[in-house]
């Protein structure tokens, strides 16, 4: 059940659950694992609570987190339950094939409904700020990386009075804070998201980002989930939309659709690179056979010659 109410070690709601996997529903505010002592509500910490029998002695925390999720982030987050299936959701992560999308609140009316923000990131070095990511040209962005996020319009609305739109963010790169520095880059800061605004906007229950949907493409069975959506005045009276542009449903629809159609193509394109390579390594044992036989008819004619020479 969505809740205003804080994390506690009980509160572990379980979207997905296999022999390989578990997908969570991660409360905001709290970290997936730590080191220190004081940590005493973490993601890692309810695993152990609510499955100690599941519990890996092998890995340092228990369980093999498939990804990550910031410490203000809410939402799908998978678990591995042995180290070959976290080998297999890995290499999808690696491969780029793994598909999200989040749901957030941010500040202000957005108004091109379909977006793609494209601002390389980097690490912010300046003082008082190395906990932050900034995008390339600001001051003391060291090594920015290409990062690009597809952004669609939900809903326009308020939140406790002030103009605030309801969107869904895909990442296509995963670089860290992505989806928080990219809003914050249009002049759309996250609602409560207290780091990228220097501190001012701390007025909100909750930073306003929730990891809403997880496709890993694993076979011979994808893992397919969704993690509801947070942001409804059924949840949080505060929100109050007042038009919709799309609605949520038919834009993840879309989404996965595209995704498929997209990995069609991909497969295309890498059975005919298959094919083309196997072509090559035919014709490249061909010719092989080619030179050899050839090798061995000058060989005979040089005897043939020999031999009438002699004569």
């Amino acid at each position: 059940m969505m809740t205003t109410e804080p994390a506690n070690l009980g509160s572990l709601r379980v979207l997905y659950q296999s022999d390989d996997y578990i997908v969570v529903d991660k409360h905001w505010d709290i970290r997936i694992d730590s080191k220190m002592w004081y940590e005493k509500h973490t993601v890692q910490a309810q695993l152990r609570h609510r499955f100690p029998q599941l519990a890996d002695p092998r890995t340092y925390y228990g369980f093999r987190f498939c990804h990550q999720l910031d410490f203000s982030t809410s939402g799908a987050l998978c678990v591995a339950l042995n180290k070959a299936a976290a080998g297999r959701a890995y290499r999808c992560f690696k491969d780029r094939t793994v598909t999200k999308a989040y749901l957030a609140l941010i500040r202000g009316w957005v108004e091109e409904g379909i977006q793609t923000l494209d601002f390389p990131i980097g690490k912010n070095s300046s003082e008082g700020k190395t906990h932050m990511m900034c995008i390339e040209g600001t001051e003391g962005c060291e090594n920015p990386k290409p990062c690009q996020t597809e952004l669609k319009v939900l809903e326009y609305g308020l939140y406790d009075g002030d103009p605030v739109t309801k969107v869904l963010l895909q990442p296509l790169t995963g670089r860290t804070h992505q989806l928080r520095v990219h809003c914050s880059a249009i002049g759309h800061p996250i609602v409560g998201d207290f780091t990228y605004s220097s501190g001012a906007d701390n007025a909100p229950y909750r930073m306003m980002l929730h990891a809403h949907l997880l496709h890993i493409p694993l076979d011979p069975l994808p893992l397919l989930v969704s993690a509801g959506d947070p942001f409804l005045p059924t949840v949080d009276p505060k929100w109050l939309p007042q038009r919709s542009l799309r609605t949520l449903t038919a834009t993840v629809e879309a989404l996965l659709e595209h995704r498929v159609e997209e990995d069609r193509r991909i497969k295309e394109r890498r059975e005919r690179e298959r094919v083309r390579q196997e072509e090559e390594r035919t014709k490249h044992r061909q010719d092989q056979r080619t030179e050899e036989e050839s090798e061995d008819q000058r060989r005979q004619c040089q005897d043939w010659l020999s031999e009438w020479a002699g004569d």
